[in-house]
C-alpha cells in the first residue's frame, strides 16, 4: 500500500540553498576543488570566550531541560543587550528564546496567522519566509523592491496590493539575500502604513551587527507611533554561532505566551548549552565581533570590485550582511558548448558549478530573476580565485 502524505508536504518548497550545499559536499567527496560562495554562515569559529562558556556549562551540568521559553539568565542578558541597542528595557515576559532565529520566525507565524490571511513579503526574499507563512495556513503576498535603493520597498507596488485580508508584513534589514540595508525613512514609512492598516510587523534583524556604512538602527528605536512590532534576532551570524541554534523574539506578552505554547509542544525548550554560551556572547567582550566585521568589510570590497570587473555583470554595494546580489541577466538565454540554453538562474548556477566548481545561489529561488547570490564569508584570496573561475566559465558561453 502506498504511503499517503499530507497536503502540507506538497505545499512547502524544499530549501534550494541546502540543496546547493549538498551538491557541493558531494563534489568535494569526489575530490573536486569546490569554491563555495553559497554559504550562509561566517567562516570564523565561535569566539573562544563563548566556547569556554559552553564547555563550562557542560562541566557544571547544564545539560537538562530549561524553561520552555528560555533561561531567565539568558532573558536578562537579552534585556541588557537590547536596552543598549534601542534604549528600551523590555520585561522578560516579552522575550522568548528558541532553537535559532528560524524557529522563532516559524513559531511567530503560526501564532499570528491562519487560513484566509495574507502576509506581505518583499522580493527578493529569504527562501524560508514564504514557507513560514504557508505553514501557518496563510498566503504570502509578494511586493517588489528597488534594487538601486538597497532593495527598499517599492511603495507604489505595495499600495496597489493592499487589501483587507493582509494581517502582517515581514521585513529583513540587513537582508538575506541582497545585503541591502533600508534607510530609516523607508522603515518609518512601513511602520506608518502598518499602523494605519492594523498590520503586525515582523522585523528579522538577524544581521543586526553586520552593517558597514552607517550605524544599525533597530526598528524599535523608530517605532514612536506604536505600530505592533515583533523583533527577531539570532546568535548565529553576529557571534558565528550557527550550530549552537539560539534565536530570540521580543514582542507583546500576549504574542510571547502564544509562541511559548506552540514551542512547548514542538521542541520543549531551546538548547541548554547554547543558552549558557549565548549569555557569554551577549555580555562578554565585543572585540571578536568587531574583528569579524572588519574582515567582512574588507572582503566586501574585494568581491564588489571583482564582480563589477566581469563583462555584462552589474552589482551595487550592499550595506550589510555578507552577501552580494549581482545582476547576471545578460548571460541568460545563452548557449553552453553542449547546446543547452540557460533559461534562468537555476540553469546558470548549475552551469557555473559544473564548469567552474564554484557554488552560487540562483536569484530565481529568492524571487529575483537574473540575479545570483554570492557570499563573501570566505577569504579574499578565495573570492578572487572563485570569480576568476566564473569569468573563464562565462567566456565559454555562445
Amino acid at each position: 500500500m502506498p504511503i499517503s502524505l499530507s497536503g502540507l508536504v506538497d505545499k512547502i518548497k524544499p530549501s534550494f540553498t541546502l540543496q546547493m550545499t549538498a551538491r557541493a559536499a558531494a563534489l568535494r567527496a569526489k575530490g573536486v576543488d569546490v569554491i563555495n560562495f553559497g554559504v550562509g554562515e561566517p567562516d570564523f569559529n565561535t569566539p573562544s570566550h563563548i566556547i569556554k562558556a559552553g564547555q563550562k556549562a557542560i562541566e557544571d551540568g547544564y545539560t537538562k531541560y530549561t524553561p520552555g521559553s528560555g533561561m531567565l539568565e539568558l532573558k536578562k542578558a537579552i534585556q541588557t543587550k537590547v536596552k543598549n541597542v534601542t534604549g528600551t528595557l523590555y520585561d522578560t515576559s516579552q522575550i522568548i528564546v528558541s532553537n535559532g532565529g528560524k524557529q522563532s520566525l516559524s513559531v511567530a507565524c503560526q501564532a499570528l496567522f491562519e487560513e484566509g490571511d495574507k502576509v506581505i513579503i518583499f522580493s527578493p526574499y529569504w527562501v524560508s519566509f514564504p514557507e513560514f507563512v504557508r505553514l501557518s495556513g496563510a498566503e504570502p503576498l509578494l511586493v517588489d523592491t528597488l534594487p538601486s535603493e538597497q532593495f527598499e520597498p517599492n511603495f507604489d507596488d505595495l499600495n496597489k496590493k493592499i487589501d483587507p485580508s493582509i494581517k502582517g508584513v515581514i521585513i529583513n534589514s540587513p537582508s538575506n539575500p541582497t545585503g541591502g540595508v533600508w534607510s530609516d525613512q523607508a522603515i518609518l514609512k512601513m511602520l506608518e502604513i502598518s499602523k494605519e492598516n492594523n498590520w503586525i510587523v515582523i522585523s528579522d534583524e538577524t544581521y543586526e551587527e553586520l552593517v558597514y556604512d552607517r550605524d544599525f538602527t533597530a526598528i524599535d528605536s523608530l517605532n514612536s507611533i506604536g505600530a505592533e512590532v515583533l523583533t527577531i534576532r539570532s546568535m548565529s551570524k553576529t557571534y558565528a554561532m550557527t550550530g549552537w541554534r539560539i534565536g530570540y523574539t521580543i514582542a507583546d506578552e500576549v504574542i510571547v505566551k502564544a509562541m511559548s505554547k506552540i514551542q512547548g509542544q514542538t521542541t520543549s525548550c531551546p538548547n541548554a548549552i547554547g543558552q549558557k554560551a549565548s549569555v557569554a556572547a551577549l555580555l562578554g567582550d565585543p572585540q571578536p565581533v568587531l574583528d569579524m566585521k572588519k574582515k567582512f568589510q574588507e572582503r566586501r570590497q574585494v568581491m564588489f570590485d571583482s564582480l563589477n570587473a566581469l563583462e555584462g555583470v552589474t552589482c551595487d554595494m550592499p550595506g550589510g550582511a555578507f552577501y552580494m546580489f549581482p545582476d547576471f541577466s545578460s548571460y541568460l538565454n545563452r548557449e553552453t558548448k553542449e547546446g543547452k540554453i540557460l533559461r534562468d538562474t537555476f540553469d546558470l548556477s548549475d552551469y557555473i558549478l559544473d564548469t567552474a566548481s564554484v557554488v552560487t545561489v540562483a536569484g530565481d529561488g529568492f524571487g529575483a530573476k537574473g540575479y545570483l547570490r554570492l557570499s563573501f564569508a570566505t577569504s579574499s584570496e578565495i573570492i578572487k580565485a572563485g570569480i576568476k573561475r566564473i569569468e573563464e566559465s562565462l567566456k565559454e558561453l555562445k
